[in-house]
């Protein structure tokens, strides 16, 4: 038997393998820090850009389930190398686009490569979340806060690498995008591994487990591992079709969706938004300048995302196990973030003020992804965590292709084309100030929801608490 310290350090070198793949796998968030001028480069209107970014989401989403049937039946490793691979693919052709202009790309090969980045980041991403559940199962929460939080962080760390190596060459950060987030996740491959705590070995596939030194980990008959992973997890296990049939799929589902819709509009979105309120409140700003600001605020989205997964994460273990709360309160904290977030949006002209909504957004986005991976897991099971979770977030797709559209459509609707073929908005807030009346009912629904789902499990609980009490010891 391996010593149980040296079996630690091996789970926390994959948790922080874990880290950096997520880190990298985020990047589809970035995607607001280059937009306008990947429109501007290509002449594509406001409608055309919202569907690269949203194509990007859509590989991300979309690509969920497959992506977390693959990665349950096989064990986390392989997908990450997928994704190392489909990330390279996927940024290097939108870089070539980018550095040779105008008619080198259509716009269905934009969204095709967009799409792939997304795939690429679902992949890579849900093998480092399935890696660290694995590893810490009695933590789970704190254990997925980490390369949650990473993946928050992912916008920030690459467009203030690019920044500071490239300042004011969307060209060259593309080429970043390409070549960085495939070699991490590649470099991260060979440290991560799965390293069972006794008990819930059974549902690791054999060729994931870890090997320290020459001594192999200890393996059961299959009737003994099973028989100790039931004792370790009295836990559900629903997935595939069955979670058509269950009345929290959908509540959840629907909850996720009206959420995430909201986050994503911004996220993909706040570079147009700077560039409205600058083009109306200083329009003789230098572009380079409001370029830079774009970047603050995607920054500023992925830090406060980043703050969002940690605090969610771990104060959700808290809130479970100190107080016996439901971790879906954490649902409603960010529900109500996400309704300051909104009502700034609507009311906020002055572009110096607008640090308000993107950092709301993303602390709002932040927490409620922080914790929903970890009510999906209880709520479904450990074992079909991946694709469960894939499944959960083509609630994005749906919802985020509509608040994108709504907000292309109305941008583009207030839009004028200028003499060199590109599109401005002069009008400041009113260029997509109604695309906000859309996602703050959509945030307000979702509250009221988090908050019937919350009353209902308490029913559902004290239902089941008399029927035990009533069967008896």
């Amino acid at each position: 038997m391996v010593p149980e310290n040296r079996l630690r350090a091996a789970r926390l070198v994959s948790l922080a393998a874990s880290m950096c793949i997520a880190l990298s796998a985020g990047t589809n968030y970035v995607y607001s820090a280059y937009a306008p001028q990947l429109a501007e480069r290509l002449q594509l209107t406001a409608t055309e850009s919202n569907l690269i970014g949203i194509c990007g989401n859509l590989g991300m989403n979309l690509a969920g389930i497959p992506n977390g049937m693959f990665i349950d039946a096989k064990g986390p490793r392989l997908p990450v190398l997928l994704g190392a691979v489909l990330l390279f693919s996927g940024y290097y052709p939108i870089y070539n686009a980018m550095h040779s202009g105008q008619g080198s790309t259509s716009v269905l090969s934009l969204c095709f490569f967009s799409f792939l980045t997304g795939v690429g980041s679902s992949a890579s991403f849900g093998g480092a979340i399935k890696a660290a559940a694995l590893n810490f199962p009695n933590h789970r929460g704190t254990a997925t806060a980490i390369p949650l939080a990473a993946f928050g962080l992912s916008a920030f760390f690459f467009s203030s690498l690019s920044s500071w190596l490239f300042p004011g060459n969307t060209s060259d950060f593309l080429l970043v995008l390409a070549t960085a987030t495939s070699s991490i996740v590649l470099l991260s491959y060979f440290f991560l591994r799965v390293v069972p705590v006794p008990g819930a070995y059974s549902i690791v596939p054999p060729a994931e487990l870890d090997y320290t030194g020459s001594s192999r980990l200890h393996r059961t008959k299959s009737g003994e591992s099973r028989s100790a992973a039931k004792d370790t997890y009295q836990e559900p296990d629903i997935r595939g079709w069955a979670l058509t049939k269950s009345t929290d799929f959908w509540l959840l589902f629907t909850l996720l969706g009206l959420l995430t819709g909201t986050g994503l509009m911004t996220i993909n979105n706040i570079g147009h938004s700077v560039q409205a309120l600058w083009q109306k409140y200083a329009p003789d700003t230098h572009p380079d300048y409001v370029q830079q600001r774009q970047g603050f605020h995607v920054s500023l989205l992925s830090i406060g995302s980043f703050s969002g997964r940690i605090m969610s994460g771990t104060s959700s273990d808290i809130l479970y196990k100190n107080y016996g709360l439901q971790r879906i309160w954490l649902v409603v904290v960010s529900a109500v973030i996400f309704c300051f977030s909104q009502i700034f949006a609507l009311n906020v002209e002055n572009p110096h003020q607008l640090w308000l909504v993107s950092f709301l957004s993303g602390l709002g986005y932040g927490v409620l992804f922080g914790v929903f991976p970890t009510i999906t897991s209880e709520t479904f099971g450990l074992h079909g965590l991946s694709q469960n979770w894939g499944t959960m977030t083509v609630s994005a797709i749906i919802s985020g292709q509509i608040f994108n559209m709504f907000y292309g459509r109305i941008y583009d609707d207030h839009s004028n084309v200028t003499p060199e073929g590109t599109r401005e908005c002069t009008l400041g807030l009113e260029c997509y100030r109604d695309s906000y009346w859309i996602t703050l009912g959509a945030v307000l629904i979702g509250l009221v929801l988090a908050l019937m789902t919350i009353q209902r499990n308490r029913r559902l609980a004290v239902q089941a608490g008399n029927v035990r009490h009533a069967a008896g010891p």
